[in-house]
């Protein structure tokens, strides 16, 4: 069943009062708007989130691993130490994100837009990228995925 962006911010504004995260597993959120929304520490495993727009959202130390962000707005968006790992983010627009500390190993980067991101710390082993994969300037992926 597919949330709406008023389930996923009651849901999340619940979990946070009772000092808890929101889960989110597996939940289907393709194509909502949640713009800046908090969503700091949430389990979004598994989660489809493909065209989503997350863009400015708080995803510090979020459990995002093997979810669907493809073609995602995660512009500016706080994912500082969250698991991607073998996240989806295929064309997804993650330019000017914060990513210090993230796990991206296995993730799949083709297309994504990573312009302006911080991945100082980041985990990069085993991401998928090509040609059309945008880095920050200066970054050198061969030097960081191995």
């Amino acid at each position: 069943m597919k949330l709406t962006e008023d389930q996923v911010k009651e849901i999340a504004s619940l979990a946070y009062e009772k000092h808890q995260t929101p889960d989110l597993r597996g939940r289907d959120l393709s194509g909502l708007g949640l713009y800046r929304a908090s969503l700091s520490g949430a389990d979004l495993g598994g989660a489809d989130l493909s065209e989503t727009n997350l863009g400015k959202a708080d995803l510090s130390q979020a459990q995002l691993r093997t979810a669907n962000l493809s073609q995602s707005d995660l512009s500016g968006a706080n994912l500082r130490e969250a698991n991607l790992s073998q996240a989806n983010l295929f064309e997804a627009d993650l330019g000017a994100a914060d990513l210090q500390g993230t796990n991206l190993r296995g993730a799949h980067l083709e297309g994504a837009d990573l312009t302006h991101a911080d991945l100082k710390g980041a985990d990069l082993r085993g991401v998928h990228h090509d040609d059309h994969t945008r880095w920050p300037l200066g970054f050198d992926p061969a030097q960081a995925i191995r």
